[in-house]
């Protein structure tokens, strides 16, 4: 909607890992490039994340994280800061991980917050593993 522009896109950003450093196959740019073909695949070991820095100030309202199941997040916990400040804490978002052969698309409503930095920690991987997969991720809001 209108109103509700996303502000996600083409801000620089960082993962806790990548599946065998394939940045190429795996890498945080898939997240923001629209296709259905491809994803973030984090490699194994507990709290994966996802910081973004936005260029300008944001005002955030909505986030939409698609995982692929059975390697989705059953807690994410939100940070974020102005620039320069220490990230605290802003929600914890329960996703639901629907079917272990099918993309679960989740949208959470956040606490309108002003920001210039988010992190997203994916705390419970439903992968025995602890690998995330993210086909979008999505952060709607306006920029101030």
């Amino acid at each position: 909607s209108p109103s509700c522009p996303r502000v996600g896109g083409a801000c620089p950003r960082r993962v806790s890992s990548v599946l065998n450093r394939d940045v190429k196959q795996f890498g945080k740019k898939h997240m923001f490039d629209a296709s259905e073909e491809t994803c973030w695949n984090s490699d194994q070991g507990t709290c994966q994340w996802v910081t973004l820095d936005f260029p300008r100030t944001v005002k955030v309202s909505q986030l939409h994280i698609q995982f692929q199941g059975g390697f989705s997040s059953r807690l994410c916990t939100l940070e974020g800061c102005r620039a320069g400040e220490e990230l605290v804490k802003i929600s914890d978002l329960y996703p639901e991980d629907i079917n272990a052969m099918q993309i679960s698309f989740a949208v959470f409503q956040v606490e309108e917050t002003v920001l210039d930095k988010l992190k997203i920690t994916f705390e419970k991987s439903t992968d025995f593993f602890g690998r995330i997969v993210v086909y979008h991720l999505g952060v709607l809001g306006e920029r101030l």
